[in-house]
Parts: structure tokens; C-alpha cells; sequence
């Protein structure tokens, strides 16, 4: 859907005009530097494709697993492509509304149809939802390289299972070290094309993990020494019903990419390539989510734990089993590692549009772009470091928080239409997702604050 007429050269640079003023996260600003854009003609549409792709596939991917284990196999798989199929929707009444008006950022887009509190409270979700992300981030790094201790069990990170307990790969050294050698660099470039080659990597990462998990499994299978797996859910009563609900903030989470659409677009060279963007990434990575979910569950059966990752700290029962557990840990921390600047940028722009909402842009801002970035770096780390046991309380934030920015606002969007693009079958579709999404996340809140206060009960 292209954005104004003319001749390709006026287009082109009706284009970079548009990403030079009007890149900001929330309201459109007066133009006071333009150094530093001359020389970018645009994003590729692989760049574009990786870098949402890598939005998409974070930590999620080895949640799905124990969700395919919970639902059953038929049920499981066809939830995936629901939610992506929602996903897709949602992204679509979006992009939509913003080429129609003009409007370049997701805040900007809910402060015109809802105003300054719709915008505020967008910015908030996006703020409260990328901030949990990353702190688990950290986390899922120091446990897998520095180890951990639960329930009076110690697992033993990669580095000290090599090296031995040294205070070099401690957990807060190597924690510190990560930031400042890996995450510092990525997190301190402007723009997020400039992510597209750690983007590519981070997918194929993930891509190295679904390999192996399913050339372990299809080996097992053909020895004879994994369980047919089940195809549909156990129910034995109303409880086990309510549980299966617990699943749907897994998925929901799982296709969260709403806030970086905009920055992405922005910076496309050709915007009417958005959708294909859009649709090639939805593939991909339901592509990935299927077969990770698929072999994870058939490998390790009713045995998998909530984050798979977990069952690959022991035998797998095959050859050279430790090496193949080595590579996936390693493999799935440098993962995490490469999707970390990708959410970090999205939460940057909004946490800048909370605190300056009427300021030039931040990248413009190189003051205000140093000290927002040291003060969140700083602030995940220390969260990492000495609040390790957050799950619990991001299980409802980061899950009620997914699911406004992912389906809530979009269809709330679409039903206020401020730019009059809506059909009946959108505003039948905003319905629906609003009405699924509250109901579902509902019922899945009440099963885990119910499964909480039992545990506490067992302890």
C-alpha cells in the first residue's frame, strides 16, 4: 500500500523525507538535524525479515514445548497458527491505519485515535512488557553460562562445567562482561537495519537448535526408545480444563513484534513491502515454533519441563550426548544474546516518550540516547543479579502487558478507525480479539494465582 504519487525519483524522496522527520516513537517532530541520513537509502526486505523475525522469536521458543505437552500435539499446533494468523491480522490493522494517516510509530497511531492517555498507556505496556523480557534475558544467560541453584539443586553453567568455579565466570562477572563487551556495542547503534546481520545470526541460531533437537529425536524414534506422544489433552475434571488456559499467554507472548512494525517500516526503502515483510516473518517463525514444539515434545515426552532448555542438562541417551548439550545451551544463550538489542530498542523509544514525550527524537539527542541506554543497561543487570526469581511476577505483567500491545489496542484501533479504513469484517475481527483475549488471559491468570497459592500450600 503505497503512500503518495508521482514519479519513482519524487517518491524516493518523498521516502527518505518521511524517515528523516518522522521517525519518532510517539508525535512527529520539527526536523533540527538531518547529518547522518544522507547516506542510508533504506532497509533490504531480508534485513527486514530477520530483524522481525528475530523480534518475534526470543525466549518464548522454549516455553512452547511444555504448552505442546499441556494442549496435546493436534491442539497444540493448531493454537500456533491461530495466534499467528492473529498476529498477522492485528499487525495488518496497524499498518493499515498508520500509511493512511501518515503515522510512523505505534504511539503515535493510539494517541490519534485514543488520545494522550492512549498513547501513555501503550507506551506503559510496551515499557513494562520489553523491561521483563530483557531482565529474563539476563537471566536465562547467567543461568545457562554461569549456572544455577534451585530448590537446593545446583546446575551447573557451561563455563564452570569446562573450567571449574572461578570467580572469572561468576555469575556477576559474567553477567557484567556480557553487557559491557556485547550488549553495550549492539545497543548503542541508531538504527535497527543496522542489526540486520546479528538478526540474521540470532534466526539461525534458533534454527540450530530445532535441527538438533529433531535429528535427536527421529534418531530415538527409529531406535524404539521415545513414547508416542499424546495427541490431544487429559481432562479429568474442571481444574484440568482451567489449566489448559495457562498456555495462551505462552503463545500470545510468543508472536509479540507489534512495537517494532513501525521502526522497521520506517526505515524500508519500498513501504509497500511491509505485508510480504510481515507475512514472510510470520512463516518463518511459526515454521520454527511447529517444529521445536513437535520434536521437543516428542523427545522428551511427558519429562518436558516447563523451559525446555532445562532437559538438555543431562543424558539425552545418545552418543556424545554432553557435546549435543553443550552446543544447544551455547547456542541458544548466543541466541538470546542477539535478540536482546532487537526489544531493547523498542523499549528505549518508549521509556524516551514516557519521560520527554515533546522532545526532538533520541537519536538526535546523543545526551539523552547515552544516559537512557546506560540507565536501562544498568537496571536489567542489577535486576539479573539480584532479583533472579522474577518469573512469577512477569508471568502477569509481561502476559497481560503482551497481550494489550499484540491484540487489545490494535483492534481497539480498528474499531475507533480514525482514518476511516475499517470493513465489516474488521470490526467483526476487533471484536472478537478483544473479547478472546480478555476472556482467555482471564481464566489463564486465575489457574496460575490458583497453582501459586497451591505450591505455597505443598511447601
Amino acid at each position: 500500500m503505497g503512500i503518495g504519487n508521482g514519479s519513482s525519483n519524487g517518491n524516493q524522496q518523498s521516502s527518505h523525507k518521511e524517515i528523516r522527520d518522522e521517525t519518532t516513537p510517539l508525535l512527529p517532530v520539527k526536523v533540527e538535524e538531518e547529518e547522518g541520513f544522507h547516506e542510508f537509502n533504506g532497509a533490504s526486505f531480508s534485513g527486514a525479515v530477520f530483524n522481525l523475525s528475530t523480534t518475534i522469536v526470543g525466549a518464548g521458543i522454549m516455553a512452547l514445548p511444555a504448552s505442546i505437552k499441556m494442549l496435546g500435539i493436534i491442539p497444540g499446533i493448531l493454537m500456533i497458527i491461530i495466534v499467528a494468523l492473529l498476529t498477522e491480522a492485528s499487525i495488518d490493522m496497524l499498518v493499515r491505519c498508520s500509511h493512511q494517516g501518515k503515522i510512523t510509530s505505534y504511539g503515535w497511531l493510539m494517541g490519534e485515535a485514543y488520545g494522550q492517555w492512549g498513547r501513555i498507556a501503550l507506551q506503559t505496556s510496551v515499557v513494562i512488557n520489553n523491561i521483563g523480557v530483557l531482565i529474563v534475558y539476563m537471566i536465562i544467560i547467567g543461568d545457562v553460562l554461569s549456572g544455577t541453584t534451585s530448590a537446593g539443586v545446583h546446575h551447573r553453567g557451561i563455563l564452570e562445567g569446562w573450567f571449574g568455579a572461578h570467580l572469572w565466570n561468576s555469575r556477576v562477572i559474567v553477567l557484567l562482561a556480557t553487557a559491557l563487551l556485547v550488549f553495550a556495542p549492539l545497543v548503542s547503534l541508531k538504527r535497527l537495519d543496522a542489526l540486520k546481520y546479528t538478526s540474521a545470526l540470532s534466526v539461525a541460531l534458533a534454527v540450530v537448535f530445532v535441527v538438533i533437537t529433531a535429528g535427536i529425536a527421529i534418531i530415538k524414534l527409529f531406535n524404539g526408545t521415545v513414547a508416542m506422544p499424546k495427541l490431544f489433552p487429559e481432562l479429568d475434571g474442571l481444574s484440568s480444563i482451567w489449566k489448559l488456559f495457562t498456555a495462551v499467554p505462552v503463545l500470545v507472548t510468543a508472536y509479540i513484534c507489534h512495537y517494532n512494525v513501525h521502526s522497521i517500516d520506517n526505515e524500508l526503502e519500498d513501504r509497500t513491502q511491509i505485508k510480504p515483510i510481515v507475512r514472510t516473518s510470520l512463516f518463518l517463525c511459526s515454521s520454527v515454533y511447529i517444529a521445536t514444539s513437535f520434536f521437543a515434545y516428542l523427545l522428551f515426552g511427558e519429562g518436558t519441563l516447563d523451559d525446555v532448555l532445562a532437559n538438555f542438562d543431562a543424558n539425552l541417551g545418545i552418543p556424545f550426548s554432553s557435546i549435543f548439550d553443550d552446543i544447544v545451551r551455547v547456542s541458544y544463550a548466543a541466541h538470546v544474546m542477539l535478540v536482546f538489542p532487537i526489544v531493547f530498542f523498542a523499549l528505549r523509544l518508549n521509556l524516551d516518550g514516557l519521560l520527554f514525550p515533546t522532545s526532538r527524537h533520541i537519536s538526535r539527542d546523543n545526551k539523552r540516547f547515552a544516559i537512557i541506554t546506560i540507565s536501562l543497561l544498568t537496571a536489567i543487570y542489577l535486576a539479573a543479579i539480584f532479583i533472579p526469581s522474577i518469573w512469577d511476577a512477569f508471568q502477569f505483567t509481561g502476559a497481560t502487558a503482551a497481550v494489550l500491545i499484540g491484540f487489545i489496542f490494535p483492534a481497539m484501533i480498528i474499531l475507533r478507525d480514525p482514518y476511516a479504513v475499517a470493513t465489516k469484517r474488521d470490526k467483526i475481527l476487533g471484536v472478537t480479539m478483544i473479547v478472546l483475549a480478555i476472556v482467555s488471559n482471564a481464566v489463564a491468570l486465575y489457574s496460575d494465582t490458583i497453582n501459586i497459592f497451591r505450591k505455597k500450600e505443598v511447601a
